[in-house]
């Protein structure tokens, strides 16, 4: 019975001590030493990313990538998302449905308020935690959520919808790299010309 006890409180100790994720967002692969506590970076091709988990207390990584040297510090468990490439990622919580209800008509007014939006998120405006969305600069960690079960959905990713775990939507944060978020808005301003007839 000592044994059993002995088990599961070392089961439970080691799963309190993971309470920190981290997605490293890079451009080539990264090389992340967790027991150095150091992320490299350089400018290689395509969008990677990179989860980790890792201990409880604040922790320090050195980063070393295109955009320089620097520092970030996890003080609080949960979700992290650090940017080491040399383009400002931006994001925030999505509310994905199944598939079958995914697709729906939009209103000429209900697109001009996601440009809006869009057009203030790509200039660091109405940025907070609060609104859970994100403004993530070269060199900078931040923590997304405190569920480090929550789906992280990168750049350049084309997910369209998730499906809900034991009857739960999931808790969904979709990042784009700042050249995304103007392609996008490029196509949205399109759909709100009247064709010409």
């Amino acid at each position: 019975m000592k044994k059993i006890l002995f088990f599961c409180c070392a089961i439970a100790l080691f799963a309190s001590c993971k309470s920190k994720t981290l997605v490293v967002m890079s451009k080539g692969a990264a090389d992340i030493d967790v027991a150095a506590k150091t992320i490299k970076a350089k400018d290689g091709a395509g969008h990677e990313e990179t989860a980790v988990t890792l201990g409880g207390g604040s922790i320090v990584f050195k980063l070393n990538t295109p955009a320089g040297e620097a520092t970030v510090e996890l003080k609080e468990n949960g979700l992290y998302v650090v940017n080491v490439k040399n383009d400002t990622i931006i994001g925030g919580y999505q509310q994905y449905s199944d598939p079958s209800v995914s697709q729906q008509v939009i209103t000429q007014e209900k697109l001009k308020q996601q440009i809006d939006s869009l057009q203030l998120l790509s200039e660091g405006k109405n940025v907070s935690a609060a609104n859970r969305n994100f403004f993530i600069l070269p060199n900078q960690a931040v923590k997304v959520t405190d569920n480090t079960a929550a789906m992280i959905v990168g750049p350049y990713h084309r997910m369209r919808s998730a499906e809900k775990v034991d009857g739960k939507a999931p808790e969904v944060y979709r990042f784009y790299s700042i050249k995304e978020v103007r392609e996008i808005i490029g196509k949205l301003q399109a759909l709100t010309v009247a064709p010409k007839v």
